[in-house]
């Protein structure tokens, strides 16, 4: 019979073979999912750069804030803002803070997007819709 000795002893001092293969797996996965995320994200700057710049009426119907972290680490605010276009089609887009700040809900004007990217919206000189 083959003797494949005592995994959670290691050989001449060493660490285990056991702990070497958990740190070698963890390893992997961490690098594994950074690579994923930046990966995605490249994917989505490049798709937005390669759609066409659209422009198009549209109204703001509402507007909403995440905030992340906080407690131990500082905390992140990020900003959103549904629009509404003619044909009753509905779009989130991420904004800054500035932007976010100058929009109200109901604001009616000419919004400028590029695939999943907000570039602006200008307002009309139109009451608002509330």
């Amino acid at each position: 019979m083959i003797s494949f000795g005592d995994p959670f002893s290691g050989s001449f001092g060493g660490p285990p073979p056991v702990f070497s293969m958990m740190f070698t797996l963890i390893t992997t996965l961490i690098v594994g999912a950074a690579l994923f995320i930046l990966g995605r994200g490249v994917y989505t700057w490049m798709s937005n750069n390669a759609s066409e710049r659209i422009t198009k009426p549209a109204f703001v119907v509402s507007k909403r804030t995440r905030v992340s972290g906080g407690e131990h680490t500082s905390a992140h605010t990020s900003y959103y803002v549904t629009f509404e276009f003619d044909q009753g089609e509905r779009r989130e887009f991420h904004v800054r803070p500035g932007d976010y700040g100058l929009l109200a809900e109901g604001d009616q004007g000419q919004l400028s997007y590029q695939g999943t990217r907000f570039l602006e919206f200008e307002r009309s000189r139109q009451q608002s819709i509330y």
